[in-house]
């Protein structure tokens, strides 16, 4: 599909040891946005697979369209190298390990959830999700609301979201207010107008592929159609990266299709905080508790496939697109949304959580833990055995 842009041929990873070489980064990539750093200094420094520049090119595209930076970024970074089979393989090899635990941890959730001892870990993590998420409002507030209209935009999606309001809507019309109340960009920072590229052949033959594999599932089973579309809206509108999907993926799941309870679904987002991999492999645990085995490979696909279609579908539009005034505003209103999202989305799962004084001095020393800079993975990792030292203290 593109030229791959590092120096040599020599220097080109096989397919096999493409995909390998990100099963193994995907095993242990915890952190969230950390890992594209963890990316940059496989493919970078250690393998000189790509050139730092044409990497950092990549992590600006990630965080300008929508979907899970750094699934995107691996998919990038493969096609860069190999072309579309290379962004393939990349991309299925980071992602699979996350998705066989999550399948694993799914089933165990089944079958142990309500074992007391499961029950006081899982109120734990739950109020650890809320601070989580709370910390998340907080940081992505503060660096996002910074003019009247962000917080025109972000108090409006707010309510809306707290109202039951469908979030597709909240989002395009959080995307026209940026359109009518954010100003121009600054001529001065302003890039020359490219002209628009034409399609590639091959990534329209993968669009086929995946628009086939929807229509079929929609002839053999509407159920499990309804959860791939479902997941895969979710997926391709949310901008911020992959944890701004999990508000979008509450919403459609507990408040639009009441698949799953709020209590069940921050169970779930405790899950994917502690397997490795993008936290948006939250969806496998959805899919597997709504519809199984089939349920949860099918929301896996669903969740991933908008973010891999958009990233090697856009980059050879990168130019045109972000020299365009209305995707740069657009863009901005989307994003000041995202805190109203992110402020609702806390609002309900507090409420969801059965609070005491132990989770909320959990909650309370998780959140402070993450204002003074603490890892998550280290954040989640103390408090499940903080729970687990007082279940055994009482019993």
């Amino acid at each position: 599909m593109v030229d791959p842009l590092s120096s040599s041929a020599s220097q080109q990873p096989s397919l096999g040891s493409l995909f390998f070489s990100f099963f193994r980064l995907g095993l242990t990539a915890f952190g969230g946005p950390a890992m594209v750093t963890y990316i940059r200094k496989m493919a970078v420094n250690e393998k000189g697979w790509l050139d730092g520049a044409v990497f950092d090119e990549g992590i600006a595209l990630c965080q300008a369209i929508p979907g899970a930076t750094a699934m995107q970024v691996t998919a990038y970074t493969g096609l860069r190298i190999r072309g579309i089979t290379g962004a393939l393989a990349a991309f299925v090899g980071f992602s699979l390990p996350a998705f066989i635990l999550m399948m694993v941890l799914s089933a165990l959730y089944v079958s142990t959830s309500d074992l007391p001892p499961v029950k006081a870990l899982f109120l734990a993590l739950q109020a650890i999700v809320v601070a989580l998420v709370a910390y998340a409002t907080v940081s992505f507030g503060k660096t996002s609301l910074t003019r009247w209209f962000s917080l025109v935009i972000a108090g409006i999606a707010a309510v809306l979201f707290i109202a039951g309001v469908n979030p597709i809507i909240v989002i395009l019309l959080a995307a026209l207010l940026g359109i009518a109340l954010l100003p121009a960009p600054d001529k001065k920072q302003e890039l020359p107008v490219t002209a628009f590229p034409r399609p590639e052949t091959s990534f329209l033959i993968l669009l086929a592929v995946a628009c086939t594999f929807f229509v079929l599932l929609n002839f053999l089973n509407t159920d499990l159609f309804t959860l791939a579309t479902t997941m895969a809206r979710v997926d391709l509108f949310a901008f911020g990266g992959g944890f701004a999907s999990l508000p979008l993926m509450f919403q459609e799941v507990v408040v639009v299709h009441s698949w799953l309870s709020s209590t069940t679904f921050i169970n779930g987002l405790a899950l994917g905080q502690v397997t490795p991999g993008p936290i948006v492999i939250t969806a496998t645990f959805v899919g597997f508790l709504t519809y199984g085995f089939w349920g949860g490979i099918v929301a896996t696909i669903g969740i991933f496939t908008p973010s891999f279609l958009v990233v090697v579908g856009t980059v050879p539009y990168y130019d045109w697109l972000r020299s365009s005034q209305l995707y740069q505003k657009m863009f901005q209103g989307i994003l000041f949304s995202f805190v109203g999202l992110l402020l609702s989305v806390t609002i309900k799962l507090a409420l969801a959580v059965p609070w005491s004084w132990f989770p909320g001095l959990l909650a309370a020393g998780a959140f402070i833990s993450l204002l003074l800079g603490a890892e998550i993975l280290w954040v989640v990792i103390a408090g499940v055995g903080i729970a687990a030292g007082m279940f055994v203290l009482v019993h």
